[in-house]
């Protein structure tokens, strides 16, 4: 049995909130937490419905708790109030969406971490993904970044405190500057640059709660552990939702993690891996063994696919 509380994040997609669910059946958390925006039409309320009904058929002995929005406030605020409102229960919790299937690895990699930094305030957030599928999994179970995909997560209350869906500390000069000191590569500094200055002005954009909790964590000199092989299975990436189907991204291995866990030898920064990973997102990086070559084609994709939100955590 599972004892770091669950956090599930349902909408319109009972077939693969399903398959989310049972993962944390298996699991078993002594702890869950469902959080839900309304539909947005009349003809969505009955997939709405379907998705919640499946994430209430807790058969194993669990707290469960539920927090259903009647109307639709868009992903950037429902996702954020979910998150705050479990944490105004919990200090510690473990995130899924409703596409995003663990490994079973994956919960007890993120108890584990949890507990480890549980009180260290340069580490802000776990992550289940790793988007190079493994990076040094032969002598370390983990590193850090200063990035993280938030395909399955986890964090403590203290670091979540830093969120702000409005961004408003991007309007900081202080801010920025320690964020590029931060990054120490003015190439990955524009990058998210130009990421958060677009959503910063974008007021009608109802989708993008990851890019303010990637500020959050960037302007506190927050790390991300970053599992050494991939443990999560995004299924978001079909039928024209997600990424494309030929990008690397949409189609990621999972590997299952070796316990005990190996702990890297310091809590610091791989910025090889930083570079690798954004790279991968952008669709230049190919494989670990490949010299990385023309990291300015970055930013003419980043400029032509626009991928600024989802996938580009």
């Amino acid at each position: 049995m599972l004892n770091t509380p669950v956090a599930l994040s349902v909408f319109n997609r009972p077939d693969t909130t399903e398959s989310v669910f049972r993962a944390i059946a298996q699991a078993k958390p002594k702890q869950l937490f469902v959080f839900a925006d309304g539909p947005r039409t009349a003809a969505e309320a009955a997939l709405c419905e379907q998705a919640r009904r499946v994430a209430e058929q807790v058969d194993w002995d669990c707290e469960a708790e539920y927090d259903y929005s009647a109307s639709n406030v868009g992903a950037r605020v429902r996702y954020a109030s979910g998150v705050d409102w479990v944490f105004g229960h919990v200090n510690e919790a473990i995130f899924l969406d409703d596409d995003c299937v663990p490994h079973e690895t994956f919960f007890p990699f993120c108890e584990a971490t949890l507990e480890r930094y549980r009180d260290d305030p340069e580490v802000m957030m776990v992550s289940g993904s790793n988007y190079l599928e493994r990076w040094r999994d032969d002598r370390q179970s983990y590193h850090f970044s200063h990035f993280g995909s938030v395909w399955g997560w986890a964090t403590w209350r203290r670091a979540w405190s830093h969120y702000d869906v409005d961004m408003k500390a991007w309007t900081n000069d202080a801010v920025r500057r320690r964020i590029r000191e931060l990054l120490a590569d003015d190439e990955l500094f524009e990058i998210q640059s130009r990421r958060f200055e677009r959503l910063h002005r974008d007021r009608d954009d109802r989708h993008s709660w990851d890019l303010p909790w990637s500020l959050a964590r960037l302007a506190q000199g927050g790390l991300t552990v970053v599992p050494a092989v991939n443990l999560v299975t995004n299924l978001g990436n079909a039928e024209g939702r997600g990424l494309p189907q030929a990008h690397p991204l949409a189609h990621i291995a999972v590997r299952p993690l070796r316990f005990p866990l190996r702990p890297p030898e310091a809590v610091a920064v791989d910025r090889q891996y930083d570079r690798l990973h954004v790279g991968r997102i952008f669709d230049w990086w190919q494989a670990p063994s490949v010299k990385v070559s023309k990291p300015r084609r970055m930013l003419r994709r980043l400029r032509r696919l626009q991928l600024l939100s989802s996938a580009g955590r």
